[in-house]
């Protein structure tokens, strides 16, 4: 750790509606080391999977992204062509999509998918090629591999596909994985199959991983930093231990509410909720967007709200207050 990999400074996304300009991102910093988990917080709507997909370069060409810095090993993404996006894509950089049954093309079989980027990335011939996709298939637990080169995607169930297209995510190595809700569609038990799968093999191959979730259980598996995201804007950041034994902003002691406690949580107990809707982010954004719904709220928190560090390393929050003074209570330990 402490070899930073990619840096995010300012960026903003806006996107042309019919009643004016959707401000979905708006300026939000973060950083990831090499062999580092990243785990982006939040519910459905606040940006998580945009701010994945403006770092992949795959937003569409009406949507304006911006970023102060935006810098992969020293590569400026804010600068860079069509050209290079494409080389870093599925080389330096992959991404394994929250709903595989739309991202693996049903037209192609499962081996020509998975040999598609070494072919393109690297010198290496099709025996090659299909050598490695049977490794990984067999390295993310497929049996029979082999026999799945041949296959099409709907042959294959939810989990099986899930773990293709991690293996088609490690076909060259990457050093940077972004994981959107990449077991959203899976039962319980393959989720944690999947999750401790991406977690050993980022440790084996010594990647960075960027983990998009509104889980709160799974970042506490795996995170070794935790971003949480609320209306387009990152409310708290810090290592897993601080936003989880410390948090500061009402809305993640909201999000940590929801969900049971292990020795904690009584058996029937009723879990927390936060009332109330994510604010419109179309037309102008002031104050904090988490005012509406918040039980602390304050006269200053309709204007800019200052960027706060309580004091422990790198754990920074969004919040007029400054010392989170109802966290002690409230903390899950």
């Amino acid at each position: 750790m402490g070899d930073t990999l990619l840096t995010v400074r300012g960026l903003t996304i806006n996107i042309p509606v019919g009643g004016g300009t959707l401000h979905a991102v708006r300026g939000i910093d973060f950083d990831v080391d090499r062999g580092e988990t990243l785990c982006i917080v939040g519910e459905s709507g606040s940006g998580k999977s945009l701010t994945s997909l403006a770092l992949m370069g795959l937003l569409g060409g009406r949507i304006d992204r911006r970023a102060t810095e935006m810098q992969f090993d020293g590569i400026d993404l804010t600068r860079a062509n069509a050209r290079t996006m494409r080389a870093l894509r599925g080389d330096r950089m992959s991404m394994i999509f929250q709903e595989p049954m739309t991202s693996l093309n049903p037209a192609y079989t499962i081996g020509d998918q998975l040999t598609e980027a070494l072919l393109l990335h690297r010198d290496v011939g099709r025996e090659a090629a299909r050598a490695r996709a049977v490794e990984l298939l067999e390295k993310v637990g497929i049996t029979a591999a082999a026999s799945r080169l041949g296959q099409y995607p709907h042959q294959l169930s939810g989990g099986l596909r899930q773990r293709v297209m991690i293996a088609m995510a490690l076909m060259c190595e990457p050093e940077l994985i972004i994981a959107d809700e990449p077991t959203t569609a899976l039962d319980v038990t393959i989720q944690a199959q999947i999750l401790r799968l991406l977690v050993d093999l980022g440790r084996e191959m010594n990647m960075a991983m960027i983990l998009i979730t509104h889980d709160l259980g799974v970042v506490a598996r795996v995170a070794d930093k935790v971003a949480v995201m609320y209306a387009g804007e990152l409310v708290e950041t810090g290592s897993a231990s601080e936003v989880f034994n410390a948090p500061m902003h009402p809305y993640t002691r909201g999000l940590l509410r929801c969900i049971p406690q292990p020795g904690k949580t009584e058996r029937g107990a009723r879990l927390g909720t936060i009332p109330g809707i994510v604010p419109s982010l179309v037309g102008g954004v002031t104050g904090c967007p988490f005012r509406t719904r918040c039980d602390q709220v304050v006269d200053a928190c309709r204007q800019a709200i200052p960027r706060r560090n309580p004091g422990s390393g790198n754990h920074e929050f969004r919040c007029v207050h400054e010392t989170g003074h109802r966290m002690a209570e409230e903390s899950p330990a």
